[in-house]
Formats: structure tokens, sequence, C-alpha cells
């Protein structure tokens, strides 16, 4: 790593005043091969694939923020790929095995942790949705693992697998590669590396309008001056919507709120990632010791980075049906970040209708666990103006073509994110 124990040290004690900065904090310039606008992880991901995959290294980055203050800093850090469709299964795979080698890539630890993923059934026809997923994931090259509930039980002795509990345990599927990555780390990582191959990172600079002659786009209008640019790349997850009507496009989107919540930190508890589908509730606990929890979405549209408490009093109720024993924690802190949701639980990941103006959005409840992948296909169409063979499904003409990717209930919503 750049910074030897010594280093640490010596800036520890001159309380970190001669501390070298992890990225540039460049004025930005009047014109630039290719813009990204939104500095999370799929913004930064995208920029560091464009210069590493495509050699485009005059390249920005513009965040109306500061980096990761969106949804990358605000989910439950969970990855994983065990999905039913192909097109989706073979994008998540991508996605998973990028992570497992991202820490070396980028020279900066993203904690991925492969702790496992287990998706608990509490009837027959849920074991049999299961276990066909399991099958199909298997024959996608993807590991997947059956579970009895007896197995369930000797794992998690913290779980209700009592014949008496309200939602009795059947099994689960596990798949033991998912696990979790540190959110905050991803975005520091892919912008110290993108950063490194000469991608500008500006912050506090918000897009407030596109540009477009004779059905091109031609730059971004932001609050510190136009900046020209043949490719214009829209990552900006729950704000989709808003940027793309810019270009005159209106998405198959609607934006709502998604909140999670973190209990007091305590001993390891909990040594994998819980779902279930039947409860809309996921647990897991953090290196800090918290028990990162979450639910569903609060169904009204929203754009705002909050919650409301009909959410909380479900998901600790979800918690306390399932793991009576963590009654006894006070709960910290709760958050909420926007998910933009597509009609079909799918991305859209690919070219827009004005020409050299591409996105990736619509994640609904899975866009950090697909950051890697993301940012590496984006990059891609950016790059070469058409999509690659793992994101050509997720096309916004999938919508009018009647081609929809709909897991129905065994991945976007059903399955917790």
């Amino acid at each position: 790593m750049k910074y030897s124990i010594f280093s640490l040290a010596r800036n520890a004690f001159s309380r970190h005043e001669n501390w070298q900065r992890a990225w540039r904090s460049p004025e930005p310039k009047a014109s630039y091969d290719a813009v990204v606008i939104g500095g999370g992880g799929h913004g930064l991901a995208t920029a560091y694939y464009l210069a590493k995959e495509h050699g485009m290294t005059n390249v920005a980055v513009l965040e109306k923020g500061w980096l990761g203050g969106g949804n990358t800093g605000r989910n439950t850090t969970i990855v994983r790929s065990n999905y039913h469709l192909d097109a989706n299964a073979h994008f998540y795979e991508f996605a998973l095995k990028l992570w497992e080698g991202l820490s070396q890539d980028l020279n900066f630890n993203v904690m991925y942790s492969a702790r496992g993923v287990l998706n608990l059934t509490h009837s027959p026809a849920e074991v049999d949705a299961a276990m066909r997923r399991g099958n199909a994931m298997r024959l996608n090259g993807i590991d997947a693992e059956w579970m009895s509930r007896d197995e369930v039980a000797r794992w998690l002795p913290n779980l209700d697998c009592s014949p008496q509990a309200r939602f009795p345990i059947h099994g689960g599927l596990l798949q033991p590669r998912g696990g979790t990555v540190r959110h905050d780390a991803v975005a520091w990582g892919y912008a110290r590396a993108a950063d490194a191959r000469g991608v500008d990172i500006i912050q506090q600079c918000e897009v407030t309008g596109l540009r477009m002659q004779g059905g091109a786009v031609t730059g971004v209008e932001t609050n510190r001056g136009f900046i020209a640019a043949p490719r214009v790349g829209l990552a900006v997850a729950g704000h989709s919507s808003q940027l793309a009507a810019m270009a005159g496009i209106r998405l198959p989107i609607e934006s709502h709120a998604l909140q999670a919540m973190v209990s007091e930190p305590v001993k390891p508890v909990l040594d994998t990632v819980v779902t279930s589908g039947a409860v809309h509730f996921y647990i897991s606990q953090s290196d800090k010791g918290e028990l990162v929890m979450g639910g569903d979405l609060d169904f009204c549209n929203s754009f705002a980075q909050r919650g409301n408490l009909p959410i909380v009093e479900h998901v600790v109720a979800a918690c306390l049906t399932l793991f009576p024993d963590f009654g006894r924690l006070k709960l910290m802190r709760t958050w909420g970040g926007i998910m933009d949701m597509t009609l079909d639980g799918s991305p859209i990941i690919g070219t827009l209708p004005v020409k050299g103006l591409t996105m990736t959005g619509g994640w609904c409840y899975g866009g950090f666990k697909a950051t890697p992948a993301s940012g590496w296909l984006h990059a891609y169409t950016m790059a070469t103006g058409a999509p690659h063979g793992l994101n050509a499904a997720f096309s916004l003409e999938r919508f009018a073509q009647g081609a929809l990717l709909d897991e129905k209930g065994a991945g976007p919503t059903a399955w917790a994110h």
C-alpha cells in the first residue's frame, strides 16, 4: 500500500496537516472527451473504466455535492448474484467476480467479505421457488446451496426455528460467495484510482442543463459554467428521470425512498447476510458490530433522503419476529436513499435517444451490488457507442418492445438487496 505504518504514525502525530490528498480537486476544463454526471460508485467506476479499459483520460466526473453522498453512502452493502433470469444472472455474476478482485485492482481495500447470503423460505411453495432458482443459478455456473431447516438452525442459533414461529423456517437458499463490501471504501477506492489515471473529479458542480445540437449532446450546463463534451453519461441514481428530462426524455421510472437502520454495536452474533422475502426483511452485522437492517420501500413517490416511521416499525417488528433475542438492543440511527424504480425491476444501462447520451440507472433495490459491472459496461457503451453483450438486454427500448426482465418475485422485490 502507498502509506507505511511509519507514515501513518507520523501523520497522526502531526494531526494530518501534511497528509497527501487521495485525489485532486481541479477546476473544470472548458471541454472533455467525456463527462460522467454523478460522483457515486457508479459514476466513479464508469470514469475509472473509461480510463483503464479504453484509454480515455480526458474525462470529468461532476458531482453536485460530495463523493458518495447519495445512494453509495446510503445502502446496506450487500453483494450477490443469486438471480434466476439469464440476463440478470450473467450481469450480476460479472459484478461479483469484479468485487472479488476489486481491492487488488484499485490497490485499496474495499473490505469484500464473502460471508454468504441466505434467503429463508417459510412455506413449501417458497421451497420450490428457491430450489428452482438455485438450479437456474447452477446451470449458469453460479454457486448455490440448499440448506435444510436443521442446517439453518445449527448455523443461526438466534433465529427462531421453532414450530411455533410466526414464519416457520423450511430451509434456505445460500450463495456462499455473496456477502458485503464497505460502501464508502468503494467510492474512495474508485475516486483515488480514477484520479491516478488522469480523471478530473469535480465536486460541488451541479448540472443544470444539457446542451444539444442536431440530435446530439454537445455538453452540460453547470453552476460553474458550460462544459463541452461529445459523450455524457448519467449515473445519478434516484435522479435519473430529472436529468433525462433535461434532454426531453421521459424515462419509465418512479423514485421512492428506501430506508435502512442499524442497532447499537455488539460483539459478533451474525456471520452471514439473512434475508426473507415473505417478511420483507434483511439483516447483517457490520464490521463495527452494528446490526444493519432494511425492509421495503416507502411507497409514496419522493426525492427525500429520509424515511418514515411506519417502515421503521415494520423493520423492527420483522427483526424481532425472526430474531427474538435482538429485542434487547437499541436502535441507533436510520437513513434513506432514493430508489429509481423501473417497470420490470431491472436497470437501464445503455444509449438514450440523443446521440452521445448514455445512462446507468433504474436500479431499484439493487444498485450497490451492481457498481463495478455497471461502471465497466457503462464505460464500454460510452466509449463504443453501443452496448456490450452483458448489458444489451438492459436497453431503454425493451419497454417499447415488451422484452421485459421481470424476475417475478425471485429477485428485485421479494428477495432483499
